[in-house]
């Protein structure tokens, strides 16, 4: 049964159509990811579902008595209201607090926030995370939402994902999170050109439909294709959780990406860097950090010996409050450390993408603002102009004569990144480098990170965009220490969930056991209060500082080798693939496979004798 009908609906803002003669509906416990570019029309078609635009042409029919939440851009909060009345209306203290899923939607989405507090005391995410955590409390048939992950880290992503699926609600959700679209949507909705494109499966299986269609009607944009075979091929590689929704033939796409190569060739990448960068890039020494100044706010790196070493791609993970942008800023040499050393290579050429947009002369234009930097950019065996690299990113034809005065608060987000990789760093410091770009941009940012070769660091709630660009992880987990997450973002929920991590949020006022277990004890205005895990407590007793910190040397040494060995091992499988009627190469290329598999039980086994001297 459909809960809203569009019929041969129409609607326009000035000369350009949005939609033009779109008929749909939406079922009852339909889930719907929609996707398109900015400002190809996807908020409009969410407006006139819900009823807030009517539009030029055509009928929107609800059934009776539908009951719509909507969780729009735009922010209606009224500034002199307290969060507990917006949230939680007049429902008495002891009905919502012993309602569980009312807590569990406080402690996960407004859990830092003091309840007494007004909207206008707020900044614009605590007001976003308050709106949305109003809707959900509420009961609906339908729930739209116009980019919800919007201010909520990977935890809180996570946790809306698993909420929603579970509602029984219909839900329409606009949002440039592939991930998310992943885990809620059964349906996929394409806004391109005025149309609605309709998918079955979330974004991997749109993503695969889509090519399937353009391989069959030989779509004419090569260089689209391109982009889409080698998104398919990292979709067919990763993880089996994401191949396990697409409900087509397999069998197509595994014909799509039969010759297409992995999306980064590492080995190849980790050579350039290290002839760009030598064999220091940041070494960090006896760090000890607080993310207000010494001694001072939330404590970030206690301690802490580190290496970053050339081609590494590391993706930062922790919640927010937890210090993942002083760590940048730190690297950035905006900020010094407590205590200790940070030691920069002398070859390293860094560029720092902070959340702060750096001034650009408004009165230039889009192109000149580029050129100013560099005419030509060299990425992997291509050379690129200004122009074409700006043409990627979003700036097509005449945008690219756009005054900067004039640009948006997310062109001008992507000129300050542009423009960064146009001064040809061998370092990246990227800190949410996709906040306000679409799908689209996002798949030729990717491509264009590929081929370049360097060290980077990347801090991002995006964990499609994460995984996608990184090649491992780490967490800031509350303890001053940077954990290695060989299980990426996975074992990081999971860490987190199991307790095993501090929380650094401040300010607690919601007490949940479900939601948040590394903050159990949280209480009104105070700081939340936490046991600190047997794995937390154990130290380095009995090590000298010196000798501690040469055996983190050797462990982050023998976590490169493994790394290589682990390279050359997947390059040798795919060897003998290709040779697999030619047994005298194949048996040469046997013989070198068991090598390797020796000096990785070799390595393997260093490496736990070193990590047990550490305790860890």
């Amino acid at each position: 049964m459909n809960l809203v009908n569009l019929e041969s609906v129409s609607h326009a803002y000035g000369p350009k159509p949005l939609l033009s003669d779109v008929s749909l509906g939406v079922e009852a416990g339909e889930r719907i990811g929609v996707v398109g570019r900015n400002g190809g029309g996807k908020t409009t078609l969410l407006s006139v579902i819900a009823g807030a635009v009517r539009p030029d042409k055509g009928r929107v029919t609800h059934n009776r008595g539908l009951r719509v939440g909507f969780l729009s851009q735009q922010d209606t909060l009224d500034a002199g209201t307290a969060v507990r009345e917006i949230v939680l209306g007049g429902r008495a203290e002891h009905e919502w607090a012993g309602d569980q899923r009312v807590r569990e939607i406080l402690a996960n989405l407004i859990g830092d926030l003091d309840l007494d507090a007004t909207a206008g005391d707020l900044s614009g995410g605590e007001r976003r995370r308050t709106a949305l955590a109003r809707l959900l409390i509420d009961d609906h048939d339908l729930i739209m939402l116009d980019e919800p992950t919007n201010h909520l880290d990977i935890e809180a992503i996570a946790w809306l994902a698993g909420h929603l699926a579970a509602r029984k609600s219909a839900l329409v959700a606009v949002t440039h999170d592939r991930w998310f679209l992943d885990a809620v949507s059964s349906r996929t909705w394409e806004v391109v050109d005025g149309r609605v494109e309709r998918y079955e499966g979330g974004y991997a299986a749109y993503v695969l439909a889509k090519a399937e269609r353009a391989r069959i009607a030989q779509a004419a944009e090569e260089r689209r294709q391109n982009l889409m075979r080698k998104e398919i091929a990292w979709l067919r590689r990763g993880p089996p959780a994401r191949t396990s929704k697409p409900k087509f033939r397999i069998e197509a796409a595994q014909a799509l990406i039969a010759n297409e190569p992995p999306a980064r060739e590492t080995v190849e990448l980790m050579k350039f860097a290290a002839a760009r960068l030598g064999k220091t890039v940041y070494d960090l020494e006896d760090v000890t950090l607080h993310a207000g100044g010494p001694d001072s706010g939330p404590l970030v790196l206690d301690d802490l010996t580190w290496q970053f070493g050339p081609g590494d791609r590391i993706g930062l993970i922790g919640v927010n409050g937890s210090g993942k942008s002083s760590v940048l800023r730190l690297l950035a040499g905006t900020v010094v450390p407590d205590s200790g050393h940070v030691i920069k290579g002398k070859t390293v050429r860094l560029a720092h993408l902070s959340q702060e947009l750096a001034e650009v002369d408004p009165t230039r234009r889009v192109l000149e603002s580029v050129e100013e930097v560099r005419k030509y950019l060299q990425v992997g065996k291509r050379e690129w102009t200004a122009s074409q690299l700006l043409e990627r990113l979003g700036f097509k034809g005449e945008a690219q004569w756009k005054v900067v005065g004039d640009l948006s608060g997310g062109e001008r987000r992507r000129l300050q990144l542009l423009r960064l990789l146009m001064d040809d760093p061998n370092v990246l410091l990227l800190d949410e480098p996709t906040n306000d770009l679409d799908i689209e941009t996002l798949n030729e940012l990717e491509d264009l990170l590929d081929a370049w070769p360097g060290t980077l660091v990347l801090v991002s709630h995006d964990r499609y965009f994460l995984e996608r660009v990184t090649d491992r992880c780490v967490a800031l987990l509350g303890d001053g220490r940077l954990s290695l997450l060989p299980g990426g973002v996975d074992e990081y929920l999971e860490r987190r969930a199991a307790g095993m991590a501090l929380t650094a949020r401040l300010g607690a006022s919601v007490n949940s056991t479900t939601a948040q277990p590394s903050s159990a004890a949280a209480v009104s205005g105070g700081v939340a209060s936490t046991s600190v895990p047997d794995q937390a407590k154990a130290g380095t007793a009995g090590l000298s500082a010196k000798e501690e910190r040469e055996l983190r040397k050797e462990l982050n040494r023998l976590e490169r080798q493994l790394d290589k060995l682990s390279d050359q091992e997947s390059r040798l499988h795919a060897a003998m693939a290709d040779a697999a009627s030619d047994y005298e190469k194949l048996g040469s290329l046997d013989a070198q496979l068991r090598e390797i598999n020796a000096q990785k039980d070799t390595v393997e086994a260093e490496w736990l004798e070193v990590a047990e001297q550490l305790g860890d």
